[in-house]
């Protein structure tokens, strides 16, 4: 049975795609499955921000295909690890979690690169532009090191 992995942002258009797109470029796709979803349920079945689905092509991804959706508690028992964008997609998520299996199953991404600080991914859908090249740059170090973990730990 393959192992889980859930992005989870805002809207689903922006971070989370990205993330998603990332890790599961870079994980076996026969024992690996990874999906994204949003908090809010403003995009469900929209595709990805055309400024993702660009720095995404740009650096030899193609996460088009994506459709938002939005998260819920059955999340907790279909995923095995649910990585979120920042602090109020965290609280958001435990605010659904039913126990401390499910609470455990949830961590900030960036705290795969600066563990114990709780650092956010900015949200980039109101900033400037290239704001998504920064996003990006950020997530591709989260998901090497979350890629690395995850091979390690399921091999």
């Amino acid at each position: 049975m393959p192992v889980k992995i859930l992005m989870v942002c805002l809207g689903n258009i922006c971070r989370s795609p990205l993330a998603e797109g990332l890790l599961a470029a870079k994980l076996p796709k026969d024992k690996f499955i990874v999906d994204s979803a949003g908090t809010g349920s403003w995009h469900v079945g929209h595709s990805p921000d055309k400024r993702s689905i660009a720095v995404a092509q740009k650096n030899g991804l193609n996460i088009s295909h994506q459709k938002g959706r939005q998260f819920s508690a059955n999340d907790f028992d279909e995923f095995d690890y649910i990585y979120v964008m920042d602090s109020n997609n965290f609280s958001d998520v435990l605010a659904l979690a039913q126990n401390e299996t499910h609470k455990n199953k949830v961590r900030l991404i960036l705290d795969e690169i600066f563990p114990g600080e709780n650092v956010d991914v900015p949200d980039p859908y109101f900033g400037l532009t290239n704001g998504f090249d920064s996003v990006y740059e950020m997530l591709n170090e989260s998901t090497d090191n979350i890629a690395k973990k995850l091979i390690q730990k399921h091999s």
